[in-house]
């Protein structure tokens, strides 16, 4: 398996972490961009501990803090009424109880610091221009098939092709993504044209009756990136569509007009429906397998599908490393330490939109009163499970070792 290389399809940034990942174990690796260029769509990533875990063994901590903002809390407004509901210090204890910060980057930038690391390594090669339609197999071999009618081989192929993947669709053939009811508008807003008041460093929520906003620093507060989202139940799925003023205000109607101030700062908005799918077990056929958005679309109310790709690349790595000459088995490990946890991710996702991000009447009240009750220790340890380094070995692990 060192000399015959892994295919990738997709080049984005758990595809590109994957290949990272791979080629410092020694793995030659072939990454298929459908692009014509290396590039990524949208703006601010929100990015946990377990992200900066990821990060630091794939040997790029330096670089991805480097160019993040370490933000001081968790804002959550009430979208309604402007008054805040709580804030979650993430400075002293939260970075002593995980190892790592939470910190917020532009997607640009990071997927950058992923591209230059592999034109940096023999081991990886680039390719654009390559829109994977499919693939097959023949004994230990499996072939990536291209809309050009090439086809390119390795001993494995891994679909790191996104939300509409087309290796899952062979493998698993679930359909069109979950159209989720959401729309998310999204504009970068220069920090000299924030409101001053709301110039926070923070990621702030301001939570409304089945919308939301969300803002933050970024690019070294040279720019705030804001996402918002409401329920308009759109009826096809879209990305990136460009969107007047006007569309975007429908939904954000009857926020408070402190909260509507922002959205009015925003310029050039494109809008996303958002998706996502059930959980699957089904990541493998023989010697291909799935791995980020491909296997585990989520929502982003947890802010988590950049750190779930990171993870699998970091884990798919590791347990190919560990059962040399042993594929199969390898994939199944890999398949079976990140089901569960990336199916905990994806379906509570969807409750914390239903239930912190967009609630109304006596479910909104609610919610502000079990979250002012939150303390800063209960709410690590609400999210142990997720922040805590993934790879860390646990006691289950020496124990399974042993055994």
């Amino acid at each position: 398996m060192r000399q015959d290389p892994i295919i990738i399809a997709g080049g984005g940034i758990g595809g590109l972490a994957a290949a990272i990942a791979l080629a410092q174990k020694g793995f030659p690796v072939t990454v298929l961009e459908r692009a014509s260029r290396y590039q990524e769509i949208g703006a601010g990533i929100q990015l946990g501990p377990n992200a900066f875990h990821a990060f630091d063994r794939l040997a790029l901590g330096d670089a991805a803090r480097a160019i993040a903002v370490f933000i001081d809390q968790l804002r959550l407004m009430d979208a309604i009424s402007a008054e805040e509901i709580t804030n979650i210090d993430l400075t002293s204890y939260f970075r002593r109880r995980f190892g790592n910060p939470y910190a917020v980057v532009h997607r640009g930038d990071l997927h950058g610091i992923f591209v230059r690391a592999c034109e940096a390594d023999a081991n990886i090669t680039l390719r654009t221009d390559c829109d994977v339609v499919g693939y097959e197999q023949i004994g230990t071999r499996a072939t990536a098939l291209l809309k050009s009618g090439e086809r390119i081989s390795g001993c494995l192929l891994i679909g790191a092709d996104g939300l509409r993947s087309r290796i899952r669709q062979q493998m698993v053939g679930d359909g069109a993504p979950r159209i989720a009811g959401h729309t998310t508008y999204r504009s970068v807003i220069p920090t000299e044209e924030m409101p001053e008041d709301l110039r926070w460093n923070a990621a702030t929520l301001w939570a409304g009756a089945k919308c939301h906003l969300v803002h933050y620093p970024l690019s070294g507060w040279k720019v705030f990136n804001l996402a918002i989202t409401c329920h308009n139940d759109p009826a096809e799925a879209f990305a990136a569509r460009p969107v007047t003023h006007d569309e975007v205000l429908e939904g954000f109607r009857d926020v408070h007009p402190r909260a509507k101030a922002i959205i009015h700062h925003g310029k050039d908005w494109k809008a996303w429906v958002t998706c996502d799918r059930d959980p699957t077990d089904r990541w493998i056929d023989r010697r291909v397998v799935l791995l980020g958005d491909a296997a585990h679309p989520m929502l982003q109310y947890f802010a988590q599908g950049a750190c779930m790709a990171l993870e699998d690349a970091v884990a798919l790595a590791d347990e190919l490393d560990a059962a040399e000459g042993d594929p199969a088995h390898a994939l199944e490990r890999y398949r079976n330490a990140r089901l569960l946890r990336t199916a905990r991710v994806q379906l509570g996702a969807r409750e914390l939109g239903d239930h912190v991000y967009h609630p109304s009447g006596v479910h909104a009240l609610l919610r502000n009163q079990l979250m002012r009750e939150t303390s800063l220790e209960r709410f690590c340890e609400n999210l142990a499970w997720l922040y805590q380094d993934p790879f860390a070995e646990r006691p289950s692990d020496v124990t399974r070792k042993i055994a």
